[in-house]
């Protein structure tokens, strides 16, 4: 349902890895997200605290599905003692399949978390095909 097309996104995950292996504090995805099927609808949610909900952008093409949000940056010249959390916009873009109706995703944000439901195509799912039996079979002639 998800497809995951952008090798640089991968890339970009297996070095956030190999740096933390070695030590080196790896900064977290600015947006984390689990994906799942339940029955005829996909779900996605992604971890967005601290965004302002009418900051969330949500944009569909085709078959891409584009978040933007934006978390503030801190207003004070205050010393900054750690910076693990992005501020600033930030976007991600999820691939969908064929198989899903983008026409009718549904999206809430609540305790900091954005939902997607996205039904699974009509054309897409199971159905059930019934064969006709002909009892009349005329000969064939060779």
């Amino acid at each position: 349902m998800l497809m995951r097309t952008d090798p640089f996104r991968e890339l970009d995950r297996m070095a956030q890895l190999a740096l933390g292996a070695t030590g080196t504090l790896a900064r977290p995805s600015a947006m984390p997200l689990d994906a799942w099927r339940d029955g005829d609808v996909f779900h996605v949610e992604m971890d967005l605290p601290g965004v302002d909900p009418g900051s969330i952008d949500l944009d569909v093409e085709r078959n891409v599905v584009t978040v933007k949000a934006e978390r503030p940056t801190r207003a004070s010249d205050a010393e900054l003692i750690a910076a693990e959390r992005p501020r600033g916009v930030f976007s991600r873009q999820l691939v969908l399949g064929d198989s899903l109706d983008t026409e009718r995703i549904e999206a809430s944000y609540d305790a900091g978390v954005l939902s997607l439901s996205i039904p699974v195509a009509e054309k897409a799912k199971s159905r059930k095909i019934q064969v006709e039996h002909r009892q009349d079979r005329q000969a064939i002639t060779a």
